[in-house]
């Protein structure tokens, strides 16, 4: 009776001197692991309860915690006090998404760089996750390396694109987050731009580069340099003579020499034909006002022609300085590919411009106000015509450059 006595009193001197506290559901624990597999996870609280983390409380991390040797000390969530079996339930999902949502914190705030997964893509973006946390990236911001340059903007080829990259990881900023949904919004391209502030600080307007084409659009094609760098170079800064289908002369992979012409934060713009001589420069020995040229017809517009005069030159032969019978079009007289007899009516070499009317078409000078507004309408409607306001990535089918388009080097 007196030995019970003292067992008991040696028992209440032990729980006085180091008491067990009962976790509440909730509550984050730590403990040190019986056994582990892809299955379950068990844990010994503290000497006096066992733990157990299975099911969908373990799913997101069974890969890495089926893998951690015996008496490794962990943190989990409790989620339930007592299952069948006697067990506290634990997570390592609940614990996992705070300590994810708490880096997603900090880098918002810190304006640093996380790595997240792509889970999938839509049409507007990629589904990417931290953890278990999932947050959404737009098209808009990924980097040039991974941005879906389709031809046309075709919506069903974009996306094409951006499955490609669904189970890659790539590295971002966060750009905005939900407190109460706990989800956010990344920047691959910002996360980018970050890290080539240096390589870009070494070029300078008037720099030469050389790279390699990585895509080829209606407005222009844009090259790679310096491993991780991309500049675009504007159709219209590709030669100087007028360009229809950049296809014919390139293709991509093809290597071509520019001229940085602009650095705008992480967007560099290029020029070929800078690198070129100006056939305008010598243009006033090869042709004089007055003179009757052949000109082959390039382009019909309503408000004129675009003419070849040769392979360097083009001249454009407003509508109004041609000779059309009353109520015939243009279109009724003139069609591409077709040659006719043109009369050079002005010419300003340090514009680019040559003006041309119908060589049977009696002189009529046109105003020095007139004319330049005619041909800077015609040229806007080029330039509207050429213009593309989104940059997508697209393939091209290359043909023999012509002779005046800018060398490519190999």
């Amino acid at each position: 009776m007196s030995q019970t006595k003292n067992d008991k009193e040696e028992f209440t001197k032990l729980l006085d001197h180091d008491p067990v506290v009962i976790p509440k559901i909730g509550d984050n624990i730590s403990g040190r692991i019986i056994s582990a597999s892809k299955s379950e996870v068990k844990v010994d609280i503290g000497g006096v309860m066992t733990g157990v983390i299975r099911g969908r409380e373990l799913y997101f991390n069974t890969s890495e915690y089926a893998k951690l040797p015996v008496d490794t000390e962990i943190e989990a969530t409790v989620v339930d006090l007592d299952n069948e079996n006697g067990e506290v339930e634990l997570s390592f999902r609940h614990i996992d998404e705070q300590k994810a949502w708490a880096l997603i914190q900090k880098s918002y705030n810190d304006k640093t760089n996380i790595g997240v997964r792509i889970l999938d893509a839509n049409r507007g973006g990629l589904i990417v996750a931290s953890s278990q946390l999932t947050g959404f990236l737009p098209v808009s911001q990924l980097a040039p390396n991974n941005y879906p340059r389709v031809n046309g903007g075709d919506k069903t080829k974009i996306l094409e694109k951006l499955k490609t990259l669904v189970g890659s990881e790539l590295e971002v900023k966060i750009m905005a987050i939900d407190e109460n949904e706990k989800k956010f919004i990344a920047s691959e391209k910002d996360a980018w731009q970050d890290k080539q502030k240096d390589v870009i600080s070494r070029y300078k307007v008037g720099s030469i580069v050389e790279g390699t084409i990585a895509a080829i659009t209606g407005f222009g094609i844009f090259i790679n340099f310096d491993n991780d760098l991309e500049g675009l170079i504007h159709i219209s800064e590709l030669a100087w003579q007028r360009i229809d289908d950049i296809n014919e002369l390139y293709k991509i992979g093809d290597k071509i020499k520019a001229e940085i012409i602009s650095i705008d934060g992480s967007k560099i713009f290029l020029s070929a034909k800078k690198l070129i001589n100006d056939p305008w420069r010598d243009v006033a020995q090869k042709y004089k006002i007055g003179q009757k040229v052949n000109g082959l017809v390039l382009k019909v517009n309503p408000f004129g022609l675009f003419v070849e005069l040769d392979k360097d030159i083009h001249g454009l032969a407003h509508v109004s300085q041609l000779t059309l019978k009353p109520g015939q079009k243009i279109t009724d007289v003139y069609s591409p590919n077709s040659k006719a007899e043109f009369a050079i009516i002005s010419l300003e070499p340090e514009n680019h411009r040559l003006g041309l009317a119908s060589a049977d078409k009696k002189p009529q000078k046109a105003s020095s106000s007139s004319k330049p507004t005619e041909d800077k309408k015609a040229e806007n409607q080029e330039a509207k015509d050429l213009k593309e306001t989104a940059v997508k990535k697209t393939t091209a089918k290359k043909s023999t450059p012509k002779k005046a388009a800018p060398a490519k080097t190999k």
